[in-house]
């Protein structure tokens, strides 16, 4: 074996295991492995997951937030802001930004990311040429799909069309849409249909930001029946990830049912952003103001597959983030009030399983014989710990090669009352190492 990780929990109340890594895949996970490795670690009892999923997140936008900073904080102020700032991008600046993304997700455990770069005349491809870059120069840490994402909408905007397709000829992997930012209904539905026209001919997936309200007064904001009819009209069940959905959780159950039980029908996957979501929404309430966020609870309850994600990183959107799925898994499980231990399996599931299945992941996904070795060991014991504790991530294994290690010390000073530095905690554990080695 190349690797084999020792003493391993993968499941709560089932004996700890060990795993055998061989050429990048999972070859066996067994009670007593009698094969050893090349290298070899003991989990000594700490928890495995398979690595985690980031579906929607923009590394072309991060860490704006002081450049010009959002004075009201709304949706409106966000796409301005971002649409002055866009307008700016340099490339160099941008992978500088995303790097600092990129490299925060490695070391948090993340083994795909799913990105969304703008196309549109603001910025150009510049978006889409550097996360092609980063794509090759992350490869051996994380997979990078890319999506052709039209924030300034299609049809609104003119040459936008054109730059998707040379977005897709570049190398994007997925075509992307923003339907809710054109001048009316049916161009909302002209943006729908033409996203899928692309898919279709070039047999890519879907990925669109759909349904970004508080409510479905306005059509452009609801369009999710729409998309779920257009997916089965053309076969495309199961190609189809929507993000946002929140205009979904103002509905009465009543009403957004049949909604639910149609995105269901057509297999879409809806991809939840509870730290945009829960930041931009209901602020115009002033009694009893939403959440903003999609019916997490009703969507799962009635087969939807539900994934979440970072979204934005430090930006006029969300100007908080550390591209972290375990904080933002722990904040999702507070609002949907899923703090059951089951309820909480299936929150780590919606960043793991459910996630690998909205980017199409699913066949060689999991810790399982056979699937890719893309995994990590955190620092608790038990499963149903991991969003309680938000542990580090000691070894993070990327086709079965080490990615990441982490180590730390912290400690309390319950006695000796003394004040202390770096420098002094540093030059008292080397003594304690001399000290060791002359007994």
């Amino acid at each position: 074996m190349d690797i084999v990780i020792r003493n391993v929990r993968i499941e709560d109340g089932k004996p700890l295991v060990d795993i055998g890594i061989k050429d990048g895949k999972i070859a066996a996970i067994e009670e007593r492995l009698d094969k050893t490795g090349d290298q070899e670690i003991d989990a000594d009892g700490r928890v495995a997951l398979p690595g985690f999923i980031e579906p929607h997140l923009h590394l072309d936008k991060a860490f704006l937030h002081r450049r010009l900073p959002a004075r009201f904080g709304t949706l409106d102020e966000a796409i301005r802001v971002t649409g002055i700032l866009k307008a700016k991008q340099e490339r160099e600046d941008v992978l500088a930004r995303s790097r600092q993304v990129l490299d925060m997700a490695v070391r948090n455990g993340t083994s795909v990311i799913r990105a969304h770069p703008d196309v549109d005349p603001i910025q150009g491809l510049i978006g889409v040429e550097t996360a092609l870059q980063l794509k090759d120069e992350y490869r051996d840490l994380l997979d990078l799909q890319i999506v052709a994402f039209p924030q300034e909408g299609i049809l609104k905007t003119s040459g936008v069309l054109d730059l998707m397709k040379q977005a897709l000829a570049m190398g994007a992997d997925v075509v992307g849409g923003c339907p809710y930012n054109e001048l009316s209904w049916t161009d909302t539905c002209a943006h729908i249909d033409q996203v899928f026209e692309l898919a279709l001919k070039q047999d890519l997936d879907i990925d669109m930001h759909a349904d970004f309200a508080d409510d479905t007064q306005d059509q452009r904001f609801a369009a999710a029946e729409y998309i779920a009819r257009k997916t089965i009209a053309t076969g495309y069940q199961g190609r189809v990830a929507l993000g946002h959905m929140t205009s979904l959780g103002a509905r009465i159950p009543e009403e957004a049912k049949p909604v639910i039980d149609l995105l269901r029908e057509a297999d879409i996957h809806v991809v939840t952003l509870p730290a945009t979501d829960l930041y931009l929404g209901g602020r115009k309430d002033e009694a009893k103001p939403r959440r903003g966020l999609t019916p997490v609870r009703a969507l799962h309850m009635a087969g939807v597959n539900v994934a979440y994600s970072s979204n934005n990183i430090r930006n006029a959107f969300t100007p908080f983030g550390k591209a972290d799925p375990l904080q933002i898994g722990n904040l999702l499980a507070h609002i949907v009030q899923f703090g059951t231990p089951d309820h909480q399996l299936e929150i780590l599931k919606m960043s793991t399983a459910n996630a690998a299945r909205a980017v199409g992941l699913a066949d060689r996904y999991g810790l399982a014989v056979s699937k890719q070795a893309d995994l990590m060991i955190l620092d608790t014991h038990a499963v149903a710990d991991a969003l309680l504790d938000l542990p580090p991530r000691l070894w993070v294994l990327k086709r079965g090669r080490i990615t990441v290690v982490t180590t730390y010390e912290s400690k309390i000073c319950r006695e000796c009352g003394h004040a202390h530095t770096a420098a002094h905690d540093h030059a008292e554990q080397n003594q304690k190492k001399k000290s060791a080695a002359t007994h």
